[in-house]
């Protein structure tokens, strides 16, 4: 098997094997199992579990950065994020559920989420107030939106034709509690 193909197939495998249990519960061989191949062949691609799971992240990354982008939100941004983790749901949970519990790999979600706290904040420039409010409702749109999608893909992905609709509302009312007087 060519080595770029060989290197996406161990990506996936360890894509589901850490999604399943996490990093610090996943083995290499579970990895080298899953993938159907030997250390050595793991070992020629990766030099240790670390760089690995950082590969699997880089490349969620990556997949979601590509079908939602990072810079601007707008009405097509729930609908990709939503279609992104329908895609892809292992590298999502990954990404939103457990590098957000590892230490060693927290940079990763704490960029994005600072991002998305930023693009949401200027976002919100028009609808509410500079404040408190206008700051908190910019922290909680993003982890509000992501948490929605994580249980929407372990529900089975439920109505997913008017799951932007309906976690569009939800978010709506989140922006409405945040309006001041």
């Amino acid at each position: 098997m060519p080595r770029a193909e060989r290197r996406e197939q161990i990506l996936d495998a360890a894509t589901r094997a850490f999604a399943r249990t996490g990093y610090a519960a996943t083995g290499l061989d579970d990895v080298a199992a899953e993938a159907g191949v030997t250390h050595v062949i793991l070992y020629r691609h990766f030099a240790s579990k670390g760089e690995l799971y950082r590969a699997v992240l880089d490349r969620a990354c990556t997949r979601l950065a590509d079908t939602v982008g990072t810079d601007d939100f707008d009405d097509t941004s729930l609908p990709a994020l939503i279609r992104a983790a329908a895609a892809d749901p292992d590298g999502f949970r990954l990404l939103f559920r457990h590098a957000a519990r590892e230490p060693e790999f927290r940079d990763v979600i704490d960029t994005i989420r600072s991002g998305s706290t930023d693009v949401t904040h200027r976002h919100l420039a028009d609808a509410i107030p500079e404040g408190p409010w206008r700051d908190w409702a910019a922290r909680i749109v993003p982890t509000f939106t992501l948490e929605a999608v994580i249980a929407w893909l372990d529900l089975g992905q439920p109505d997913p034709d008017r799951a932007a609709e309906r976690i569009g509302r939800a978010i709506h009312g989140v922006i409405q509690a945040a309006h001041t007087d």
